[in-house]
């Protein structure tokens, strides 16, 4: 089961990534770019994902994955329950999630080739 703690301090890890409180939500971003957002109760995060892929990842596992809200649908993006993922996946989540929104060159020197 992944934790706020775990998304903190695998998102503090990756270069450029900053933490903010904005409307009462934790949010890490890269300069104004969101890519993660918990909720205000801490039991959803929503991360950075390619629209194109989202609803099979809902449909693949609807316990764990839905769909942001309406007025979210035009941004790629997606919702997990934290307690239903774990350490692993969070961090496979967490890095592709930063992945989309930092320069290839930023990513490469970090993760390698």
């Amino acid at each position: 089961m992944a934790t706020v703690d775990d998304v903190r301090r695998i998102a503090r890890s990756l270069p450029r990534t900053e933490e903010a409180v904005v409307r009462d939500r934790v949010k890490f971003r890269i300069g104004r770019i969101v890519y993660l957002a918990l909720s205000r109760d801490e039991r959803t995060l929503g991360f950075a994902f390619p629209k194109e892929e989202r609803d099979a990842l809902v449909v693949a596992e609807p316990a764990k994955f839905h769909l942001p809200a309406p007025s979210d649908l035009r941004y790629h993006w997606v919702e997990c329950t934290l307690a239903r993922v774990d350490e692993d996946e969070l961090t496979e989540l967490v890095v592709d999630a930063w992945r989309m929104c930092v320069p290839k060159r930023v990513a490469a020197a970090h993760l390698g080739p």
